[in-house]
């Protein structure tokens, strides 16, 4: 007859089991530690991004964001206070030079057009009323001055005939007084007179003048009422491209509004932003390339704006090859302003390591390991990087594929 085993017999054997396989799970963890670290402290080099630091030239540059925008392009506004009528373009259609993009309402400029038009006329008629009767009044005096010229002729003929009747004694000396007198005021009333002609050609020029400034200003005015009601139908100023068009029919637009943009899209430079920290560096007429992918266009810096906003500034780039098929309105790029150059230089190939001119840990290849290193990094461009100090010529670094990496060396399986 079997024994019944006691408790603590039980519990003996449960625990020599528990040892038994937490022993086996144990050793199994050991291993796969073991296992695991001497993976991570190992890595094929087929598979890391390595530079060999060699001498040369660095042209130096500063890293800017840009995006492409057309060469050429036109924000049309309205030139009244109106409404949509029709819209005979979209966006995305090609359109020629003075070809209708959208007709504004224009029974408000249609009636102003119309009152400047009468306002025009009636000066023209002022002007022209003006003219013949002060040209009227003065040939009127010259007549009068003809007149007199000859009555005055006359006072000097009857003055003389009293002299000489005086000096036979068939005169007296009152009618030769009165003689004289009689012809002074014949000269007087000639002078006035021409001072009056005088005075009224003056008078005729200035009335002139004014009624033509007047005419003058109400043609201005009829200009641009006329100009106004030729605008209100939007034309394209160019051939181009239509980029953007209200196509709200029926809305309201004020002057000024815009309401359409054209651009020319077989041509395109770069409005790239920097930070203003960095503005000092760049200048009208500096070197720069912009990268389209994996493609290098040059370029040059057109324009710098002189304000900055929010710490950014703006400046233009003109491309040598404006006409590229790969550029696209709107496409960000990078840009790369050249701010001088280095003919001997120690380097390292650019990658995503570097941020800006400090100092940073680089793994160096040393036989099958690489060991970290403190390196001093300096200025760059696209493609390389000086080594201020740290790093010999000859010797591989690590540029990528080590990240994550917390040990100060790792094996290099080749």
């Amino acid at each position: 007859m079997d024994r019944e085993i006691s408790s603590s017999e039980k519990w003996i054997a449960l625990r020599k089991q528990i040892i038994k396989y937490g022993g086996i799970i144990a050793g199994v963890v050991i291993v796969l530690i073991l296992l695991l670290n001497f993976l991570r402290s190992s890595v094929n080099y087929k598979d890391l991004v390595v530079s060999t630091v060699d001498r040369g030239p660095i042209e130096f540059s500063i890293n800017a964001s840009g995006k492409v925008i057309p060469l050429t392009e036109e924000v049309i506004v309205s030139p009244i206070n109106s409404r949509i009528l029709e819209v005979y373009k979209n966006p995305g259609e090609k359109v020629a030079k003075g070809e209708v993009i959208l007709k504004l309402e224009l029974a408000s400029v249609e009636t102003e057009y119309k009152q400047k038009l009468d306002q025009t006329e009636i000066s023209k008629s002022k002007l022209e009323q003006l003219a013949v009767t002060s040209n009227s009044k003065i040939s009127d005096l010259k007549t009068q001055e003809k007149i007199k010229d000859m009555q005055l002729k006359q006072r000097y003929t009857e003055l003389k005939n009293e002299q000489y009747l005086d000096s036979i004694g068939a005169s007296t000396t009152d009618k030769v007084r009165q003689a004289e007198l009689n012809y002074e005021v014949t000269r007087l009333e000639l002078e006035q007179l021409k001072e009056q002609i005088t005075n009224e050609t003056k008078n005729l020029a200035a009335g002139l003048k004014v009624q033509q400034l007047d005419l003058s200003i109400a043609e201005k005015t009829l200009a641009e009422s006329q100009r106004l009601l030729k605008d209100a139908n939007i034309h394209s100023p160019m051939d181009a491209t239509l980029t953007f068009v209200n196509n709200q029919i029926g809305s309201q637009v004020s002057a000024g509004t815009q309401i359409a943009i054209v651009s020319d899209l077989s041509r395109f430079k770069v409005d790239g932003e920097i930070a203003d920290s960095y503005a000092d560096y760049i200048h009208p007429g500096s070197s720069a390339y912009v990268m389209v992918g994996s493609e290098k266009l040059e370029g040059t810096v057109l324009n710098i704006v002189p304000s900055s906003k929010n710490g950014i500034v703006n400046f233009t780039v003109s491309l040598k090859e404006a006409n590229y098929p790969k550029l696209r309105s709107g496409l960000k790029v990078d840009v790369y302003v050249m701010i001088g150059l280095k003919d001997d230089a120690v380097r390292i190939k650019n990658g995503s390591y570097y941020t800006q001119k400090n100092r940073y840990i680089l793994w160096v290849i040393k036989g099958d390991k690489a060991v970290r290193r403190e390196v001093n990094l300096g200025d760059s461009n696209y493609d390389y990087v000086e080594v201020i100090n740290g790093l010999n010529v000859g010797e591989e670094v690590v540029i990528s594929g080590l990240e994550g990496f917390n040990t100060n060396e790792v094996k290099i399986k080749k």
